[in-house]
């Protein structure tokens, strides 16, 4: 881990009420320096109610240099997922808590970082086209029940925001082999389609020491999807569907 240095924004820090200090994580791949935080103090009446909010005010008003992805801003595309107060959020669901004065931003944990809050997906969505995230089924007509159907709330809705994997353990220590709650969640939503008659190859696939029984059941990956989604129950059934 690199050392962090602290870089205070120019702006006049004042103690008011309704102000508080954005401490977001930075690093430049341009520049040779260590990581650093920089500092800036934002007056909660002048800004919007979000994160997301909070960040583009930085970077129009204070620091055209800071760099995070973002799109939607209505938590459809997953794009401005990051770390705030050590929680994996998107910034544009996430309100500006009320407490503490200081609020600490950081890039998704545990992926290489390509500047600022942007982490690399490559290694990511690599692995979500490894499970063949498109239905497989040479019928001409493809119809499906409404009971078939409903088995796929709760799967469909997921956005690859990456905020589960980021959060789990064994993604953290074998992100090149395990394929994270994530890409796993999307993969049940493939076998259990009622439309898709690839099921037994998508099984055989999962069927791997490393991509899909190094998960621990550690269930981080559940609490901090910001869609309400439970990757380690589609998990669980996998694993039932092997055994």
């Amino acid at each position: 881990m690199h050392f962090l240095k602290y870089k205070i924004s120019p702006v006049l820090i004042k103690n008011k009420l309704n102000q508080k200090i954005f401490r977001i994580y930075r690093w430049n791949p341009y520049l040779n320096k260590k990581p650093w935080f920089a500092f800036y103090p934002i007056n909660l009446k002048n800004a919007g109610p979000m994160v997301l909010d909070i960040l583009i005010d930085i970077k129009n008003k204070q620091d055209s240099s800071l760099s995070f992805r973002r799109s939607c801003r209505e938590g459809i595309c997953g794009s401005c997922s990051m770390n705030i107060q050590g929680v994996n959020k998107l910034a544009c669901l996430q309100e500006v808590p009320k407490e503490p004065k200081f609020i600490t931003i950081y890039p998704l944990p545990h992926m290489y970082v390509i500047k600022d809050l942007i982490p690399d997906l490559t290694n990511f969505y690599t692995q979500y086209k490894s499970i063949k995230p498109w239905l497989i089924n040479t019928s001409p007509i493809n119809l499906q029940s409404k009971k078939d159907r409903s088995e796929l709330d709760g799967l469909y809705e997921c956005i690859l925001c990456a905020c589960c994997s980021a959060s789990c353990p064994s993604y953290w220590w074998n992100h090149d082999k395990y394929l994270g709650p994530a890409i796993l969640l999307q993969a049940y939503r493939w076998i259990i389609d009622s439309r898709d008659t690839n099921h037994t190859e998508r099984l055989k696939f999962l069927n791997h020491k490393m991509r899909l029984f190094r998960c621990h059941t550690i269930m981080n990956c559940s609490k901090t999807c910001p869609k309400s989604l439970n990757p380690g129950k589609a998990i669980a059934l996998i694993k039932r569907k092997i055994s």
